[in-house]
């Protein structure tokens, strides 16, 4: 892969609307992805690995849970901080952005809502340093957009409950010491509780054969009447609200992450666009080159106002799931669109390891469908917009 020579695109000036800190952090990760990641994502990309090595290096830049107070370990940043991470980790690969979402958003996020105090400072200061990594089970093999048709289930047992069950397509799986699952009790309530890696008859196969997302660790969590404590379960939450919460804290990082996709396929297709010659000319020159390079500029520009807005409400804690839905669709899309676009520009040379972008079209069929699919986004803003549930 050549040089990372990664210039972000700003062309509404949107940094002018960014404090120095959101700046300096944005900066600082944007640094270490250069010179500790891009060299050699594309090697574990091929070969299908995760380069457990970054772990400690995200969490000393503060890539694990940002918006956690410092209380309990956390960096106490605002959300827009969150997404400017976020995105500048997944410019170069979203399998390494999964993994600090997953571990932020998916881990820390719940445990610090709904967890109990003495929970909270059991696990949620090791998750913000990476010394525990984690994973979050819901999706499980037949109940994937409808997370309520859940099986996962537990049962009293004294102390502790017995919980089976399964959940697939769980990033970090294969070698997260905690997952936060959740199941369903004997009244058929939804509730989330922490199971630790090394309890008897808790399972975590890797899923193989990715064309996508290959330098992510993805796998299954398996329950065979694991024997989980009552002091892991959280006590403050019940029902579908809890995991709902923490997939809109998570589809709010997408947002950022996805666009930062677009952005790294733009400035490599308008960089190479330039300095390729055909009939004489940089092809940056022709018409239609330019056509696709003007709408790629336009469409990353509205989803960085988008997202900037979006982040100002969650930081005045006013942003509704059906916000941060509408712009989890969008990046995704536009990321999609301009990845196969700046493809084209690139011809031959843009299906090699020697560009991100081939990567980043794979990569982001992964992210389209997780988190939500777009056509399940899309019914999340009609249903907004005309009071109608359109999902039964």
């Amino acid at each position: 892969m050549e040089k990372d020579t990664y210039q972000a695109p700003d062309y509404f000036l949107v940094d002018e609307l960014l404090t120095d800190e959101h700046k300096l952090i944005r900066d600082t990760v944007r640094a270490f992805v250069k010179k500790e990641i891009s060299p050699i994502i594309e090697d574990y990309a091929q070969r299908a690995e995760f380069p457990k090595h970054l772990i400690k290096g995200l969490g000393e830049v503060g890539c694990f849970g940002p918006f956690v107070p410092t209380e309990y370990g956390g960096a106490g940043l605002d959300y827009i901080s969150y997404g400017l991470m976020m995105q500048e980790l997944e410019r170069c690969d979203s399998g390494i952005r999964s993994t600090a979402s997953v571990q932020g958003s998916l881990v820390m996020f719940p445990i610090y809502k709904y967890a109990s105090e003495e929970q909270k400072h059991k696990w949620l200061p090791k998750l913000a340093t990476g010394e525990l990594m984690g994973c979050f089970g819901l999706t499980e093999p037949d109940h994937g957009s409808n997370p309520a048709g859940m099986t996962t289930n537990f049962k009293d047992a004294g102390d502790h409950v017995i919980l089976n069950g399964a959940k697939m397509w769980i990033s970090n799986a294969p070698f997260a010491d905690i997952a936060v699952v959740w199941a369903k009790d004997e009244a058929g309530e939804i509730r989330g509780m922490v199971v630790e890696r090394g309890m008897e008859g808790f399972s975590t196969p890797e899923t193989h054969g990715k064309w996508s997302l290959r330098a992510s660790a993805t796998g299954e969590l398996v329950f065979d009447n694991v024997k989980v404590p009552k002091g892991n379960i959280f006590p403050n939450i019940k029902g579908l609200k809890g995991p709902l919460s923490c997939l809109s804290s998570a589809r709010f990082g997408i947002a950022w992450g996805a666009l930062g996709v677009a952005m790294d396929c733009y400035d490599t297709a308008l960089r190479y666009s330039k300095q390729r010659i055909q009939f004489g000319r940089p092809i940056a020159g022709f018409q239609l080159t330019q056509k696709k390079l003007a709408e790629m500029i336009t469409e990353i520009t509205k989803s960085q106002l988008l997202n900037w807005r979006l982040g100002v409400l969650r930081n005045e804690d006013r942003a509704t799931p059906a916000q941060i839905s509408m712009g989890k669709r969008n990046s995704c899309d536009i990321a999609l669109k301009v990845s196969r676009e700046a493809r084209q520009i690139l011809g031959g040379m843009g299906i090699t390891g020697e560009f991100s972008i081939m990567r980043h079209m794979m990569n982001m069929e992964s992210v389209v469908t997780y988190e939500g699919t777009h056509d399940i986004h899309l019914l999340i803003t009609g249903m907004d917009v005309t009071g109608i549930n359109a999902f039964q």
